[in-house]
C-alpha cells in the first residue's frame, strides 16, 4: 500500500470545488503509483462540504474510505490552531464532518481553536492525528510543549518543506526532533496541484482499510517513508502550475462579475 498523508483536492482555499479537477487529481495520483490518499482539505476552505457532497453522490464509501476508481481516499481535515500551526486529522467521513461542524466558530485567524481544545475534541473520535510541517516558518509546531505534541500520533515530513529547506538537512532536523519527543514520522506531499504527487509517500507492508489499522502500522513502524529523486522538480512545477491556475480562476471569476 502506497499512501500520501497530506493532500488537497482544491487549488486553493478561496477557489470553488471543481469536479473535473478532482477527477484529474485522482487519475494523476494513481499514475504516480499511489494506491491511497488522505484528503486533508483545509477546514476553513470555501464551501467545505461541497467536496463531500460530490464524492458521496459519485463514489462508494466503505470501511472508512472512498473508493475512487481503485484508489483509497481517506477523509481528513487540516486545522489551524490558535498558537500557530496546522493539525491533520484523518478518520471516517462521519467523524471528519462532525469535527468540521464543531469548528464553525473557529474559522478565522482571531478565532482559531487552541491546540489542547482541538485535541480534546479529536480524542473523542477514532482519528489519526498528525502534526503538519512542524518546522515551516509560517506555521510551525515545534514551539508547543512536548506534552502537547505527544498527544499526536505522528509528525509530517512535508514535500513543500523539503523543497524549501533542502531535502537532507530538513529530514535530519525533523528526525532529531521526532526522536526527542518520541513520535514517528509520516510523509505528506501537501499537494494542491497534481504534479506534486509522488514527491513524498509512504510504503506500507500491508493494506490498511481503517484509521485504526493505519495507526497500528505507524506505531509498529511497519512502513517506510520515501522521497522522490525528482522532488525538487515536482514541487517547483506544481507551485508554478498552481500560481497560473489560481490566476486563471481569479480572472474568470472577475470577468463573470
Amino acid at each position: 500500500m502506497r499512501i500520501d498523508f497530506h493532500s488537497h483536492v482544491k487549488i486553493s482555499k478561496k477557489s470553488t470545488f471543481m469536479p473535473d479537477y478532482f477527477r484529474e487529481m485522482m487519475e494523476e495520483a494513481k499514475a504516480t503509483g499511489l494506491t491511497a490518499l488522505a484528503m486533508t482539505e483545509h477546514f476553513n476552505t470555501s464551501r467545505f462540504t461541497d467536496v463531500y457532497n460530490f464524492i458521496d453522490s459519485h463514489y462508494t464509501y466503505e470501511h472508512g474510505y472512498y473508493l475512487i476508481d481503485g484508489l483509497k481516499l481517506f477523509p481528513g481535515i487540516e486545522v489551524d490552531i490558535k498558537e500557530t500551526g496546522h493539525i491533520l486529522l484523518i478518520g471516517s467521513r462521519e467523524d471528519i464532518l462532525a469535527i468540521r461542524e464543531s469548528l464553525d466558530n473557529h474559522t478565522t485567524e482571531d478565532t482559531f481553536i487552541p491546540f489542547n481544545e482541538l485535541l480534546d475534541i479529536a480524542e473523542k473520535y477514532h482519528l489519526l492525528k498528525i502534526g503538519a510541517h512542524p518546522f515551516r516558518e509560517s506555521t510551525p509546531l515545534h514551539h508547543l510543549e512536548v506534552s502537547q505534541l505527544q498527544r499526536l500520533d505522528a509528525l509530517d515530513l512535508n514535500g513543500k518543506d523539503l523543497y524549501a529547506y533542502g531535502n537532507e538537512p530538513y529530514q535530519k532536523k525533523l528526525a532529531d526532533f521526532a526522536n526527542k519527543i518520541n513520535l514517528p514520522i509520516v510523509g505528506g506531499s501537501d499537494t494542491h496541484q497534481y504534479l506534486q504527487y509522488g514527491s513524498v509517500y509512504n510504503d506500507f507492508n500491508e493494506e490498511c482499510n481503517t484509521v485504526d489499522e493505519l495507526k497500528s502500522a505507524i506505531l509498529t513502524g511497519n512502513y517506510v517513508v520515501n522521497t522522490s529523486e525528482c522532488l525538487h522538480v515536482k514541487v517547483k512545477g506544481a507551485t508554478l502550475a498552481k500560481k497560473i491556475l489560481k490566476k486563471m480562476i481569479s480572472d474568470k471569476e472577475h470577468i463573470s462579475l
